[in-house]
């Protein structure tokens, strides 16, 4: 029956059982959840996803029974790429997580802000920057493109492309590149949330979030969560 799956698909997790069935996601499942056991319910997520066997959920139902209140298990930095919704992705519900979707996943004032209320006010213990494969932004910031706001944005990526240690073809081209790019602008991104907010850091000190890394592979529909 729609609407009897536990909410974020934690049945199994990691051996951790929701005991009580829920539409969407209340408060004392998220608050008796630990930030690895969040982390693991999306790996299944996504392990469901590429299996094509998405959990049956009625999305009324998790309107209706979040509309009171939200309580999130996580905070997701994403890009803002067509191809890449973390809910989809991860097999993931109305209420499940916060979502900041911005081109190349980057940080600035607005998402920490964004991030330290998910965490800090409204109970998310994880933080997790999501990049992809063949990410457009990834290009542009090596391609040293220009266009209006977009170019701000791209020089935030820069540095990225600049720490990548490659050997081969370090352009726009080579996919090879662009991959290895993307994927070091997710841990320099994960740095600096870090750094960036002292509050989600000593939340972090204290065992209360994690603050992790992952990569989508366009290709394969595989989310990689980095260590």
């Amino acid at each position: 029956m729609a609407g009897s799956a536990t909410a974020l698909g934690l049945a199994g997790a990691g051996g951790f059982v929701i005991p009580a069935y829920a539409d969407a996601l209340t408060k004392a499942q998220r608050d008796n959840m630990r930030p690895d056991q969040i982390i693991q319910a999306m790996k299944n997520g996504n392990q469901r996803f590429r299996r094509g066997e998405r959990k049956e959920r009625n999305y009324l139902r998790e309107q209706k029974a979040s509309a009171a209140g939200q309580y999130p298990a996580a905070a997701l930095l994403t890009c803002i790429d067509s191809r890449a919704p973390a809910e989809v992705i991860m097999d993931l519900g109305i209420g499940d997580i916060f979502n900041c979707r911005v081109a190349g996943n980057v940080e600035n004032a607005d998402i920490l802000g964004s991030l330290e209320f998910a965490c800090k006010l409204a109970g998310a213990k994880v933080v997790l920057v999501m990049g992809h494969t063949a990410c457009g932004a990834i290009k542009g910031a090596i391609d040293n493109a220009e266009l209006g706001n977009l170019t701000g944005l791209l020089g935030k990526i820069k540095p990225a492309v600049e720490a990548t240690k490659y050997a081969g073809e370090r352009s726009a081209k080579n996919y090879d590149f662009v991959n290895a790019v993307a994927r070091t602008n997710v841990e320099m991104t994960v740095a600096n949330i870090r750094k960036g907010s002292p509050i989600l850091a000593e939340l972090e000190a204290k065992d209360s979030i994690d603050i992790a890394g992952a990569m989508y592979n366009l290709e394969t529909g595989a989310v990689e969560f980095l260590a």
